[in-house]
């Protein structure tokens, strides 16, 4: 796997994401390159200017999917819906706690992961998501999000996952790894636990990768690469 696929790997979230997602060890990133121990100021994590974190977000999928999207922005306190859509779907940009655990990226400031939900992951995935920064902006160590999630599942304070929940990731503007080119345009399918290879990912040549977030979440992330950009035009493969 090369390292742009394993970026956009980590963001796969909870979501994370979510995501998010700089895929965990199990991808083969090099650990020894982590930088980000604890959670940066929170000013740096935030963008500035709102209708430009509109506009990221919206391109995490195609004009025709994103344009009647509802839209959801990070602010101090958490995300707050922007723009209001009508097709279901919901577009926000994936910060870098939607990682694993594992990833050297888990409080990198830089990520920026723009992501589109569909109708079944917005009710399944997107309450992770929200979890999960709500854990972060409450300034708790990752230890503490992660076994946070955990919790969260155990006593069924998250929705089951339902079937068909996708989102996409196609953004020409994402920023997912400090590593190579930062980026991969992909789609990530959501699962219950299972085997790689029933799927047959992992395999050599196969365009599937298989993410699992170890002991935080009992969901797995069919990470496909795309060809192109959300704008139509193409893409580096692998």
């Amino acid at each position: 796997m090369n390292r742009s696929l394993a970026a956009a790997s980590s963001l796969a979230i909870a979501g994370v994401l979510a995501v998010l997602g700089t895929v965990c060890g199990a991808a083969g990133l090099d650990h020894s390159k982590a930088q980000y121990t604890s959670m940066a100021p929170l000013k740096l994590y935030l963008m500035a200017d709102r209708n430009s974190e509109i506009e990221l977000a919206r391109s995490a999928a195609p004009e025709s999917i994103s344009k009647n999207a509802t839209v959801m922005v990070l602010g101090e306190h958490g995300y707050e819906t922007a723009v209001q859509g009508k097709n279901g779907f919901v577009c926000l940009v994936d910060r870098s706690w939607m990682a694993p655990a594992e990833s050297p990226d888990f409080w990198n400031p830089k990520i920026r992961g723009p992501e589109c939900l569909n109708p079944s992951a917005v009710r399944s995935i997107l309450p992770i998501t929200l979890k999960r920064t709500e854990m972060a902006l409450a300034h708790k160590s990752k230890s503490q999000i992660i076994d946070g999630m955990k919790e969260a599942f155990a006593k069924n304070q998250m929705p089951p996952l339902e079937p068909g929940a996708m989102s996409y990731m196609m953004s020409k503007l994402a920023y997912l790894t400090d590593d190579d080119d930062h980026n991969m345009s992909h789609l990530m399918f959501y699962t219950s636990r299972t085997d790689p290879a029933d799927w047959g990912a992992d395999l050599p040549h196969s365009p599937l990768t298989l993410v699992q977030f170890k002991g935080s979440q009992p969901i797995d992330v069919l990470l496909v690469p795309m060809g192109k950009w959300s704008d139509g035009t193409p893409a580096p493969g692998e």
